[in-house]
């Protein structure tokens, strides 16, 4: 062919639209009382939707801050706004988001399968903790000010799935099924293996061979002989070194423990080796945290809760956020109820 396509991507010429309402105002011939005409409710905050939409986009799905969101609508936009009025936006769109919240969480304790896992979180300086309830359809975010049994409890509520995390107490006590996270064992297992004394080492490079060629099952199925081989090796392993008074024996005996734990990936559809997913999950809030050190309110604690909730659960189904947002925003200016449908509608059980 003589000729080919070259594109030329720009953006169009930024306006914004300011509407002006000139409404009546009067003062009663009879009592003197000054009455004024009332601003339709859902222009009565000054800011539209799309308006408000980007300005959560930004600080929510990008963590900008305050002031990196003000010199983007000056600059940009041109348009001047406070910080306060940034703030009282996002407090907008955090109750405009709450049933989506809501509705990604009934969708998480739906899951036959979920990944779960926590990282600090400081509220004024004070420690807290994020939490995550992850799987391949959605991913529920939730603070809390410890790191406990009761806080995973109220994290999952009455959902009784298999469970995949690391080898953290609260976890190790789940009553129902379990997968244990092989690459925290795995990354155990190594830093056994550099150590200098010949013996903890050795045992490490063992265990290490074993893991490895475990976590390798979850895409190359061992046969039957190959299984067989495999779990003698590993019982050796365990029982030759248990007994230790050194950290390769304190490794056995917790391999011991998690025995029954260490493969349900290969017998239950869904299920991964790793956490790897939940961690994954948790990075782009790690981000956030060092960026801003937290919050400084239980309000702030719910938009980040709801606003990584969307933004986690919108890439795991690669939709885009603004969209959703900007119809957050209209039904919640109109009085309405949002559009939930791709979230009650996602299959909670699809293999990761």
């Amino acid at each position: 062919e003589r000729y080919y396509t070259h594109q030329v991507i720009e953006l169009p010429e930024i306006r914004m639209g300011v509407m002006h309402f000139h409404l009546y105002r009067g003062e009663c011939p009879c009592c003197g009382k000054l009455n004024k005409a009332v601003v339709p409710q859902e222009h009565r905050t000054g800011f539209g939707p799309r308006f408000s939409a980007m300005i959560a986009e930004m600080a929510g799905t990008q963590v900008d801050s305050r002031q990196i969101v003000q010199n983007f609508c000056a600059s940009v936009l041109g348009i001047h706004i406070s910080l306060g009025a940034i703030q009282k936006i996002i407090d907008r769109v955090s109750v405009a988001i709450l049933p989506h919240y809501e509705a990604i969480g009934a969708l998480a304790r739906r899951s036959a399968v979920n990944h779960v896992d926590e990282t600090s979180w400081r509220k004024k300086g004070n420690p807290g903790w994020l939490w995550v309830l992850g799987n391949a359809a959605c991913a529920f975010f939730m603070i809390h000010p410890t790191r406990s049994k009761k806080a995973f409890e109220k994290l999952i509520q009455d959902w009784a799935g298999i469970l995949v995390a690391d080898g953290y107490a609260v976890y190790q006590k789940w009553v129902g099924q379990r997968q244990a996270c092989l690459a925290h064992l795995i990354r155990e297992a190594k830093g056994l293996s550099e150590r200098g004394s010949p013996d903890i080492s050795k045992f490490g490079v063992n265990a290490l061979a074993e893991l490895r060629r475990l976590c390798h099952m979850s895409t190359a199925p061992p046969t039957e002989g190959q299984w067989r081989a495999f779990y003698a090796r590993l019982i050796k392993l365990i029982v030759t070194n248990r007994d230790r008074s050194d950290d390769a024996g304190k490794f056995a005996r917790r391999l011991e423990r998690e025995m029954a734990h260490l493969w349900c990936f290969l017998h239950e559809e869904g299920v991964s080796p790793t956490n790897n997913h939940a961690e994954r999950l948790l990075r782009f809030a790690v981000l956030w945290r060092k960026a801003s050190f937290g919050t400084v309110s239980e309000k702030g604690n719910r938009w980040v809760e709801r606003i990584l909730s969307l933004r986690q659960t919108c890439r795991i189904q690669k939709k885009r956020t603004f969209p959703i947002l900007l119809d957050a925003m209209n039904a919640w200016f109109r009085g309405q109820n949002p559009d939930l449908v791709w979230i009650e509608q996602t299959d909670a059980s699809a293999a990761l």
